[in-house]
Protein backbone atom coordinates (compact mmCIF):
# COMPACT_ATOMS: atom_id res chain seq x y z
CA UNK A 1 0.00 0.00 0.00
CA UNK A 2 2.82 2.09 0.90
CA UNK A 3 4.08 1.46 -2.48
CA UNK A 4 1.22 2.74 -4.04
CA UNK A 5 0.98 5.88 -1.91
CA UNK A 6 4.67 6.80 -3.03
CA UNK A 7 4.22 6.42 -6.58
CA UNK A 8 1.07 8.51 -6.51
CA UNK A 9 3.18 10.99 -5.35
CA UNK A 10 5.87 10.43 -8.20
CA UNK A 11 3.33 10.36 -11.06
CA UNK A 12 2.17 13.50 -9.71
CA UNK A 13 5.75 15.11 -10.03
CA UNK A 14 6.17 13.42 -13.08
CA UNK A 15 3.03 14.55 -15.05
CA UNK A 16 3.69 17.82 -14.94
CA UNK A 17 4.04 19.55 -18.66
CA UNK A 18 7.52 20.97 -18.14
CA UNK A 19 8.64 16.99 -16.54
CA UNK A 20 7.10 15.94 -19.33
CA UNK A 21 8.75 17.84 -21.90
CA UNK A 22 12.03 17.36 -20.10
CA UNK A 23 12.05 13.68 -19.99
CA UNK A 24 11.03 13.54 -23.50
CA UNK A 25 14.75 15.88 -24.44
CA UNK A 26 16.73 13.63 -22.37
CA UNK A 27 15.30 10.78 -24.24
CA UNK A 28 15.55 12.29 -27.70
CA UNK A 29 19.30 13.42 -27.19
CA UNK A 30 20.03 9.78 -25.29
CA UNK A 31 19.03 8.16 -28.56
CA UNK A 32 21.05 10.05 -30.45
CA UNK A 33 23.96 9.84 -28.61
CA UNK A 34 23.77 6.17 -28.67
CA UNK A 35 23.81 6.05 -32.06
CA UNK A 36 26.65 8.50 -33.01
CA UNK A 37 29.63 6.56 -32.14
CA UNK A 38 31.79 7.49 -29.83
CA UNK A 39 30.16 10.27 -28.00
CA UNK A 40 28.24 8.36 -24.74
CA UNK A 41 25.98 9.79 -22.03
CA UNK A 42 29.13 10.88 -19.48
CA UNK A 43 30.64 13.16 -22.50
CA UNK A 44 27.04 14.70 -23.34
CA UNK A 45 25.96 15.18 -19.49
CA UNK A 46 29.41 16.63 -18.56
CA UNK A 47 28.45 18.78 -21.11
CA UNK A 48 24.58 19.75 -19.79
CA UNK A 49 25.71 19.65 -16.68
CA UNK A 50 26.08 23.32 -16.46
CA UNK A 51 22.56 23.92 -18.26
CA UNK A 52 20.62 22.35 -15.63
CA UNK A 53 21.63 24.83 -13.05
CA UNK A 54 18.44 26.92 -14.16
CA UNK A 55 16.11 24.21 -13.95
CA UNK A 56 14.46 23.04 -11.29
CA UNK A 57 16.05 19.59 -9.22
CA UNK A 58 13.15 17.30 -10.42
CA UNK A 59 13.18 18.03 -13.81
CA UNK A 60 17.17 18.48 -13.92
CA UNK A 61 17.60 14.42 -13.02
CA UNK A 62 14.74 13.78 -15.10
CA UNK A 63 16.28 14.79 -18.28
CA UNK A 64 19.91 13.16 -17.16
CA UNK A 65 18.36 9.85 -16.18
CA UNK A 66 16.11 9.93 -20.01
CA UNK A 67 20.08 10.80 -21.32
CA UNK A 68 21.42 7.80 -19.53
CA UNK A 69 18.55 4.90 -20.42
CA UNK A 70 17.64 6.64 -23.87
CA UNK A 71 21.71 6.13 -24.66
CA UNK A 72 21.44 2.20 -23.89
CA UNK A 73 18.64 2.19 -26.64
CA UNK A 74 20.41 3.99 -29.27
CA UNK A 75 23.63 1.91 -28.67
CA UNK A 76 22.04 -0.89 -30.16
CA UNK A 77 21.11 1.07 -33.85
CA UNK A 78 24.75 1.21 -34.61
CA UNK A 79 25.80 -2.07 -33.07
CA UNK A 80 23.02 -3.80 -35.09
CA UNK A 81 23.35 -1.84 -38.37
CA UNK A 82 27.28 -0.92 -38.95
CA UNK A 83 29.21 -3.07 -36.64
CA UNK A 84 29.99 -0.27 -34.14
CA UNK A 85 28.61 -0.41 -30.44
CA UNK A 86 27.88 3.21 -29.68
CA UNK A 87 27.92 1.89 -25.97
CA UNK A 88 30.16 -0.08 -23.88
CA UNK A 89 27.25 -2.20 -22.98
CA UNK A 90 26.36 -2.97 -26.94
CA UNK A 91 29.53 -4.84 -27.32
CA UNK A 92 27.61 -8.30 -27.24
CA UNK A 93 24.86 -6.72 -29.52
CA UNK A 94 27.02 -6.66 -32.28
CA UNK A 95 27.96 -10.29 -32.57
CA UNK A 96 24.48 -11.76 -33.77
CA UNK A 97 22.99 -8.52 -34.21
CA UNK A 98 25.14 -7.46 -37.08
CA UNK A 99 25.19 -10.49 -38.98
CA UNK A 100 21.34 -10.54 -38.62
CA UNK A 101 21.40 -6.79 -40.56
CA UNK A 102 23.89 -9.00 -43.31
CA UNK A 103 21.23 -11.38 -43.63
CA UNK A 104 18.39 -8.53 -44.28
CA UNK A 105 17.04 -8.94 -40.92
CA UNK A 106 17.86 -5.55 -39.33
CA UNK A 107 14.23 -4.52 -38.97
CA UNK A 108 13.75 -7.51 -36.72
CA UNK A 109 17.03 -6.77 -34.84
CA UNK A 110 16.29 -3.68 -34.01
CA UNK A 111 12.51 -4.16 -33.50
CA UNK A 112 14.25 -7.09 -30.25
CA UNK A 113 16.29 -4.74 -28.81
CA UNK A 114 14.02 -2.08 -28.73
CA UNK A 115 10.88 -3.92 -26.99
CA UNK A 116 13.57 -6.11 -24.74
CA UNK A 117 14.78 -2.87 -23.59
CA UNK A 118 11.36 -1.76 -22.94
CA UNK A 119 10.17 -4.53 -21.03
CA UNK A 120 13.57 -4.65 -19.02
CA UNK A 121 13.37 -1.05 -18.60
CA UNK A 122 10.18 -1.46 -16.97
CA UNK A 123 10.70 -3.90 -14.93
CA UNK A 124 14.04 -2.64 -13.48
CA UNK A 125 12.39 0.25 -12.63
CA UNK A 126 9.44 -1.40 -10.65
CA UNK A 127 12.40 -3.55 -8.99
CA UNK A 128 13.78 -0.03 -8.16
CA UNK A 129 10.59 1.21 -6.62
CA UNK A 130 9.58 -1.83 -4.67
CA UNK A 131 13.10 -3.26 -3.66
CA UNK A 132 15.55 -0.12 -3.05
CA UNK A 133 15.90 -0.45 0.37
CA UNK A 134 16.34 -4.35 0.96
CA UNK A 135 18.59 -4.44 -1.99
CA UNK A 136 20.97 -2.16 -0.70
CA UNK A 137 21.37 -4.20 2.44
CA UNK A 138 22.92 -6.54 -0.44
CA UNK A 139 25.13 -4.34 -2.44
CA UNK A 140 26.56 -3.33 1.16
CA UNK A 141 27.57 -7.04 1.82
CA UNK A 142 30.00 -6.47 -1.20
CA UNK A 143 33.51 -5.27 -0.15
CA UNK A 144 36.66 -5.24 -2.32
CA UNK A 145 37.04 -8.56 -2.06
CA UNK A 146 33.59 -9.44 -3.65
CA UNK A 147 33.68 -7.01 -6.37
CA UNK A 148 37.34 -8.76 -7.71
CA UNK A 149 35.93 -11.91 -6.94
CA UNK A 150 32.78 -11.22 -9.22
CA UNK A 151 35.17 -9.69 -11.87
CA UNK A 152 37.11 -12.96 -11.82
CA UNK A 153 33.92 -14.81 -12.44
CA UNK A 154 32.98 -12.18 -15.15
CA UNK A 155 36.49 -12.78 -17.01
CA UNK A 156 35.66 -16.85 -17.00
CA UNK A 157 32.68 -15.65 -18.13
CA UNK A 158 33.95 -13.98 -21.00
CA UNK A 159 36.01 -17.11 -21.84
CA UNK A 160 33.18 -19.35 -22.46
CA UNK A 161 31.39 -16.35 -24.62
CA UNK A 162 33.51 -16.45 -27.46
CA UNK A 163 33.66 -18.57 -29.81
CA UNK A 164 36.83 -20.50 -31.17
CA UNK A 165 39.71 -21.79 -29.45
CA UNK A 166 39.93 -21.26 -26.10
CA UNK A 167 43.48 -20.53 -26.18
CA UNK A 168 42.88 -17.44 -28.07
CA UNK A 169 40.22 -16.51 -25.48
CA UNK A 170 42.40 -16.28 -22.85
CA UNK A 171 45.07 -14.40 -24.75
CA UNK A 172 42.65 -12.24 -26.03
CA UNK A 173 41.41 -11.38 -22.27
CA UNK A 174 45.14 -11.19 -20.97
CA UNK A 175 45.66 -8.45 -23.80
CA UNK A 176 42.84 -6.41 -22.38
CA UNK A 177 43.80 -6.54 -19.16
CA UNK A 178 47.47 -5.36 -20.27
CA UNK A 179 45.86 -2.22 -21.90
CA UNK A 180 44.03 -1.83 -18.92
CA UNK A 181 47.38 -1.53 -16.64
CA UNK A 182 48.32 1.45 -19.05
CA UNK A 183 48.03 5.02 -17.36
CA UNK A 184 48.75 6.55 -14.06
CA UNK A 185 48.73 3.64 -11.21
CA UNK A 186 45.84 4.21 -8.45
CA UNK A 187 47.90 4.50 -5.97
CA UNK A 188 51.27 5.62 -6.43
CA UNK A 189 49.94 7.93 -9.06
CA UNK A 190 53.42 7.06 -11.07
CA UNK A 191 52.45 6.71 -14.82
CA UNK A 192 53.21 3.27 -16.07
CA UNK A 193 53.34 1.50 -19.23
CA UNK A 194 52.88 5.00 -21.31
CA UNK A 195 56.52 4.80 -22.78
CA UNK A 196 56.68 9.20 -22.09
CA UNK A 197 53.53 9.57 -24.03
CA UNK A 198 51.80 12.43 -21.72
CA UNK A 199 48.55 11.23 -23.72
CA UNK A 200 49.21 7.66 -22.43
CA UNK A 201 48.97 8.90 -18.61
CA UNK A 202 45.25 8.97 -18.46
CA UNK A 203 45.52 4.84 -20.20
CA UNK A 204 44.10 4.10 -23.11
CA UNK A 205 40.63 4.98 -24.37
CA UNK A 206 38.24 2.37 -24.66
CA UNK A 207 35.89 4.16 -27.19
CA UNK A 208 39.21 4.54 -29.67
CA UNK A 209 39.89 0.88 -28.75
CA UNK A 210 35.92 -0.34 -29.83
CA UNK A 211 35.81 1.97 -32.71
CA UNK A 212 39.04 0.55 -34.06
CA UNK A 213 38.95 -3.13 -33.61
CA UNK A 214 35.02 -3.46 -34.44
CA UNK A 215 34.47 -0.29 -37.01
CA UNK A 216 38.11 0.35 -38.69
CA UNK A 217 39.19 -3.46 -38.51
CA UNK A 218 35.62 -4.52 -40.22
CA UNK A 219 36.07 -1.86 -42.92
CA UNK A 220 39.75 -2.79 -43.65
CA UNK A 221 39.02 -6.48 -43.86
CA UNK A 222 35.86 -5.66 -46.38
CA UNK A 223 38.26 -3.45 -48.74
CA UNK A 224 40.58 -5.72 -48.30
CA UNK A 225 38.10 -8.02 -50.66
CA UNK A 226 37.44 -7.63 -54.55
CA UNK A 227 34.04 -5.81 -54.43
CA UNK A 228 31.70 -9.33 -55.34
CA UNK A 229 33.31 -10.59 -52.32
CA UNK A 230 32.39 -7.57 -49.50
CA UNK A 231 30.38 -8.83 -46.62
CA UNK A 232 27.74 -5.91 -47.47
CA UNK A 233 23.77 -6.02 -47.12
CA UNK A 234 23.33 -8.11 -49.67
CA UNK A 235 20.42 -9.96 -48.80
CA UNK A 236 16.92 -8.87 -49.84
CA UNK A 237 15.00 -7.27 -46.32
CA UNK A 238 13.02 -9.77 -45.12
CA UNK A 239 10.46 -7.16 -42.93
CA UNK A 240 10.58 -5.13 -40.22
CA UNK A 241 9.08 -6.66 -37.39
CA UNK A 242 10.12 -10.10 -35.69
CA UNK A 243 8.56 -13.35 -36.79
CA UNK A 244 5.90 -14.83 -34.59
CA UNK A 245 8.97 -17.85 -34.46
CA UNK A 246 11.70 -14.81 -33.46
CA UNK A 247 8.91 -13.73 -30.70
CA UNK A 248 8.99 -17.15 -29.43
CA UNK A 249 12.40 -17.42 -29.33
CA UNK A 250 13.27 -14.12 -27.81
CA UNK A 251 10.54 -13.90 -25.45
CA UNK A 252 12.40 -15.92 -22.56
CA UNK A 253 15.88 -14.77 -23.72
CA UNK A 254 13.88 -11.23 -22.57
CA UNK A 255 12.68 -12.28 -19.12
CA UNK A 256 16.44 -13.89 -18.17
CA UNK A 257 18.63 -11.15 -19.63
CA UNK A 258 15.89 -8.93 -17.06
CA UNK A 259 16.15 -10.56 -14.27
CA UNK A 260 19.68 -10.97 -14.86
CA UNK A 261 20.15 -6.93 -15.53
CA UNK A 262 17.81 -6.33 -12.45
CA UNK A 263 20.28 -8.28 -10.07
CA UNK A 264 23.89 -7.23 -11.24
CA UNK A 265 22.84 -3.89 -11.96
CA UNK A 266 22.70 -2.78 -8.40
CA UNK A 267 26.39 -3.74 -8.32
CA UNK A 268 28.67 -0.37 -8.42
CA UNK A 269 31.20 -0.60 -11.78
CA UNK A 270 29.68 -1.58 -14.50
CA UNK A 271 26.38 -3.20 -13.87
CA UNK A 272 24.76 -2.83 -17.04
CA UNK A 273 27.84 -3.88 -18.73
CA UNK A 274 28.66 -6.97 -16.94
CA UNK A 275 25.02 -7.85 -17.30
CA UNK A 276 25.27 -7.72 -21.27
CA UNK A 277 28.09 -10.29 -20.94
CA UNK A 278 26.39 -12.61 -18.53
CA UNK A 279 23.23 -12.62 -20.25
CA UNK A 280 24.99 -13.84 -23.65
CA UNK A 281 27.06 -16.43 -21.72
CA UNK A 282 23.80 -17.64 -20.32
CA UNK A 283 22.02 -17.60 -23.83
CA UNK A 284 24.94 -19.48 -25.28
CA UNK A 285 24.77 -22.06 -22.82
CA UNK A 286 21.21 -22.99 -23.07
CA UNK A 287 20.48 -25.90 -25.76
CA UNK A 288 19.67 -24.72 -29.13
CA UNK A 289 16.44 -25.41 -30.28
CA UNK A 290 15.73 -27.65 -33.88
CA UNK A 291 16.35 -25.35 -36.40
CA UNK A 292 17.68 -22.51 -34.41
CA UNK A 293 20.35 -20.44 -35.71
CA UNK A 294 22.90 -21.09 -34.22
CA UNK A 295 24.84 -18.17 -32.17
CA UNK A 296 27.49 -15.91 -33.70
CA UNK A 297 25.23 -16.53 -36.89
CA UNK A 298 22.26 -13.82 -36.47
CA UNK A 299 20.86 -15.42 -33.21
CA UNK A 300 17.52 -13.07 -32.44
CA UNK A 301 18.32 -14.26 -28.31
CA UNK A 302 21.91 -13.01 -28.73
CA UNK A 303 20.07 -9.30 -28.93
CA UNK A 304 17.25 -9.82 -27.40
CA UNK A 305 18.98 -10.94 -24.18
CA UNK A 306 21.69 -8.69 -23.92
CA UNK A 307 19.79 -5.56 -24.71
CA UNK A 308 17.27 -6.61 -22.10
CA UNK A 309 19.99 -6.96 -19.20
CA UNK A 310 21.87 -3.59 -20.19
CA UNK A 311 18.62 -1.62 -19.85
CA UNK A 312 17.32 -3.74 -16.60
CA UNK A 313 21.01 -2.57 -15.46
CA UNK A 314 20.71 0.60 -16.29
CA UNK A 315 17.88 1.62 -13.92
CA UNK A 316 18.85 -0.66 -11.17
CA UNK A 317 22.14 1.19 -10.74
CA UNK A 318 20.22 4.01 -9.57
CA UNK A 319 19.49 1.68 -6.04
CA UNK A 320 23.19 2.55 -4.98
CA UNK A 321 22.85 6.13 -6.25
CA UNK A 322 19.44 7.05 -4.47
CA UNK A 323 19.56 4.97 -1.11
CA UNK A 324 22.96 5.20 -0.19
CA UNK A 325 24.34 8.00 -1.98
CA UNK A 326 26.99 5.81 -3.80
CA UNK A 327 27.44 6.52 -7.59
CA UNK A 328 27.90 2.83 -9.31
CA UNK A 329 29.74 4.07 -12.63
CA UNK A 330 30.85 7.81 -14.12
CA UNK A 331 27.43 8.71 -15.33
CA UNK A 332 25.83 8.18 -11.81
CA UNK A 333 28.90 10.31 -10.60
CA UNK A 334 27.67 12.87 -12.86
CA UNK A 335 24.19 12.54 -11.42
CA UNK A 336 25.82 12.84 -8.16
CA UNK A 337 27.20 16.56 -9.06
CA UNK A 338 23.81 17.55 -10.88
CA UNK A 339 22.01 16.77 -7.17
CA UNK A 340 24.66 18.89 -5.64
CA UNK A 341 24.18 21.48 -7.72
CA UNK A 342 20.81 21.91 -6.57
CA UNK A 343 21.90 21.28 -2.65
CA UNK A 344 20.36 17.80 -2.38
CA UNK A 345 22.45 15.79 -0.49
CA UNK A 346 22.70 12.50 -1.67
CA UNK A 347 21.52 9.14 0.41
CA UNK A 348 19.46 7.53 2.65
CA UNK A 349 17.66 11.35 3.43
CA UNK A 350 16.77 11.64 0.39
CA UNK A 351 13.72 9.33 0.03
CA UNK A 352 12.46 10.95 3.57
CA UNK A 353 13.57 14.65 2.81
CA UNK A 354 12.34 15.05 -0.98
CA UNK A 355 9.99 12.14 -1.88
CA UNK A 356 8.90 14.59 -4.80
CA UNK A 357 12.58 13.98 -6.56
CA UNK A 358 12.64 10.69 -5.16
CA UNK A 359 9.47 8.90 -6.62
CA UNK A 360 9.50 11.26 -9.25
CA UNK A 361 12.67 10.31 -11.37
CA UNK A 362 11.14 6.63 -10.65
CA UNK A 363 7.81 7.53 -12.33
CA UNK A 364 9.94 9.29 -15.18
CA UNK A 365 11.67 6.22 -16.02
CA UNK A 366 8.19 4.39 -16.98
CA UNK A 367 7.04 7.33 -18.90
CA UNK A 368 10.74 7.91 -20.40
CA UNK A 369 10.94 4.12 -21.32
CA UNK A 370 7.26 4.57 -23.27
CA UNK A 371 8.87 7.69 -24.84
CA UNK A 372 11.80 5.53 -26.50
CA UNK A 373 9.60 2.52 -27.18
CA UNK A 374 7.33 5.52 -29.70
CA UNK A 375 10.48 7.06 -30.35
CA UNK A 376 12.42 4.11 -31.74
CA UNK A 377 10.22 1.50 -33.21
CA UNK A 378 8.82 3.55 -35.89
CA UNK A 379 12.16 4.69 -36.66
CA UNK A 380 13.48 1.25 -37.87
CA UNK A 381 12.18 2.06 -41.33
CA UNK A 382 14.66 5.08 -41.84
CA UNK A 383 17.82 3.24 -39.91
CA UNK A 384 17.28 0.03 -41.96
CA UNK A 385 17.53 2.70 -45.46
CA UNK A 386 21.03 3.31 -44.03
CA UNK A 387 21.68 -0.09 -45.46
CA UNK A 388 20.76 0.40 -49.09
CA UNK A 389 23.47 3.00 -49.63
CA UNK A 390 26.26 2.03 -51.19
CA UNK A 391 28.87 0.61 -49.42
CA UNK A 392 31.50 2.87 -51.21
CA UNK A 393 29.31 5.98 -50.03
CA UNK A 394 28.65 4.57 -46.60
CA UNK A 395 32.37 3.37 -45.66
CA UNK A 396 33.88 6.90 -45.78
CA UNK A 397 30.74 8.27 -43.55
CA UNK A 398 31.59 5.53 -40.68
CA UNK A 399 35.40 6.80 -40.73
CA UNK A 400 34.43 10.72 -40.60
CA UNK A 401 31.36 9.94 -37.46
CA UNK A 402 34.53 7.71 -35.39
CA UNK A 403 36.74 10.00 -36.06
CA UNK A 404 34.50 13.29 -34.50
CA UNK A 405 33.09 11.23 -32.25
CA UNK A 406 36.58 10.01 -30.90
CA UNK A 407 37.99 13.44 -31.40
CA UNK A 408 34.96 14.87 -29.47
CA UNK A 409 35.63 13.48 -26.19
CA UNK A 410 38.73 14.60 -25.07
CA UNK A 411 39.62 17.04 -28.09
CA UNK A 412 42.89 15.48 -28.99
CA UNK A 413 44.03 14.14 -32.02
CA UNK A 414 46.23 11.30 -30.32
CA UNK A 415 43.04 9.37 -29.83
CA UNK A 416 42.17 9.47 -33.96
CA UNK A 417 45.37 7.83 -34.22
CA UNK A 418 45.04 5.19 -31.68
CA UNK A 419 41.70 4.60 -33.59
CA UNK A 420 43.45 4.25 -36.83
CA UNK A 421 46.15 1.86 -34.94
CA UNK A 422 43.37 -0.29 -33.13
CA UNK A 423 41.90 -0.58 -36.90
CA UNK A 424 44.64 -2.65 -38.05
CA UNK A 425 45.17 -4.68 -34.73
CA UNK A 426 41.48 -5.32 -35.07
CA UNK A 427 42.04 -6.50 -38.69
CA UNK A 428 44.60 -8.49 -37.70
CA UNK A 429 42.32 -10.47 -35.25
CA UNK A 430 39.63 -10.87 -38.16
CA UNK A 431 42.77 -12.49 -39.56
CA UNK A 432 43.56 -14.87 -36.71
CA UNK A 433 40.18 -15.66 -35.89
CA UNK A 434 39.99 -14.12 -32.41
CA UNK A 435 36.86 -12.73 -31.11
CA UNK A 436 37.34 -9.04 -29.77
CA UNK A 437 34.74 -8.64 -27.09
CA UNK A 438 37.04 -10.72 -24.23
CA UNK A 439 39.63 -8.23 -24.65
CA UNK A 440 36.87 -5.24 -24.51
CA UNK A 441 35.65 -6.71 -21.52
CA UNK A 442 39.10 -7.22 -19.91
CA UNK A 443 40.06 -3.68 -20.61
CA UNK A 444 36.96 -2.18 -18.92
CA UNK A 445 37.31 -4.78 -15.74
CA UNK A 446 41.17 -4.67 -15.61
CA UNK A 447 41.50 -1.38 -13.66
CA UNK A 448 38.23 -1.99 -11.24
CA UNK A 449 40.05 -5.34 -10.23
CA UNK A 450 42.94 -3.96 -10.00
CA UNK A 451 42.09 -1.38 -7.49
CA UNK A 452 39.20 -3.46 -5.69
CA UNK A 453 42.46 -6.04 -4.87
CA UNK A 454 44.61 -3.87 -3.92
CA UNK A 455 42.21 -2.43 -1.62
CA UNK A 456 41.17 -5.61 -0.45
CA UNK A 457 44.82 -6.81 0.12
CA UNK A 458 45.63 -2.84 2.20
CA UNK A 459 42.44 -3.55 4.34
CA UNK A 460 43.92 -6.97 5.35
CA UNK A 461 47.26 -5.58 5.52
CA UNK A 462 48.54 -7.47 2.56
CA UNK A 463 46.79 -11.02 3.69
CA UNK A 464 45.83 -12.77 0.68
CA UNK A 465 43.03 -15.51 2.20
CA UNK A 466 40.93 -12.21 2.71
CA UNK A 467 39.68 -13.36 -0.94
CA UNK A 468 38.52 -16.93 0.48
CA UNK A 469 37.76 -16.36 4.09
CA UNK A 470 35.14 -13.93 3.00
CA UNK A 471 31.51 -16.06 2.13
CA UNK A 472 30.37 -14.04 -0.84
CA UNK A 473 34.16 -13.69 -2.69
CA UNK A 474 34.84 -17.27 -1.89
CA UNK A 475 31.30 -18.30 -3.80
CA UNK A 476 32.14 -16.16 -6.40
CA UNK A 477 35.59 -17.77 -6.80
CA UNK A 478 34.47 -21.46 -6.12
CA UNK A 479 31.85 -21.05 -9.07
CA UNK A 480 34.29 -18.99 -11.35
CA UNK A 481 36.67 -22.28 -10.84
CA UNK A 482 33.87 -24.93 -11.40
CA UNK A 483 33.23 -22.81 -14.95
CA UNK A 484 36.73 -23.19 -15.69
CA UNK A 485 37.11 -27.02 -14.85
CA UNK A 486 33.76 -27.35 -16.97
CA UNK A 487 35.24 -25.33 -19.76
CA UNK A 488 38.56 -27.24 -20.01
CA UNK A 489 36.87 -30.77 -19.57
CA UNK A 490 38.18 -32.39 -22.89
CA UNK A 491 34.63 -33.73 -23.82
CA UNK A 492 33.39 -30.73 -23.01
CA UNK A 493 35.95 -29.30 -24.78
CA UNK A 494 35.70 -31.35 -27.86
CA UNK A 495 31.83 -30.61 -27.87
CA UNK A 496 32.25 -27.08 -27.13
CA UNK A 497 34.75 -26.98 -30.68
CA UNK A 498 32.73 -29.31 -32.16
CA UNK A 499 29.16 -26.52 -31.85
CA UNK A 500 31.62 -23.77 -33.42
CA UNK A 501 32.82 -25.67 -36.39
CA UNK A 502 29.07 -26.56 -36.88
CA UNK A 503 28.68 -22.37 -36.45
CA UNK A 504 30.83 -21.96 -39.10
Amino acid sequence: MELINNLSIGFEAAFTLQNLVYAFIGCLLGTLIGVLPGIGPVATIAMLLPATYALPPVAALIMLAGIYYGSQYGGSTTAILVNLPGESSSVVTVIDGHQMAKQGRGGPALAAAGLGSFFAGCVGTLVLAAFAPPLTELAFKFGPAEYFSLMVLGLIGAVVLASGSLIKAICMIMLGLLLGLVGTDVNSGVARYSFDIPELTDGISFIAIAMGIFGYGEIIANLSQSEDERQVFTAKLQGLMPTREDFKNMFPAVLRGTALGCTLGILPGGGSLLSAFASYTLEKKLKLKPGEIPFGKGNIRGVAGPESANNAGAQTSFIPLLTLGIPGNPVMALMVGAMTIHNIQPGPQVMTSNPELFWGLIASMWIGNLMLIVLNLPLIGIWIKLLSIPYRWLFPAIVLFCAIGVYSTNNNTFDVWMVGFFGVVGYAFIKLGCEPAPLLLGLILGPMMEENLRRALLLSRGDWSVLVTRPISATLLVCAMLLLIIVLLPAVRSKREEAFVEEG
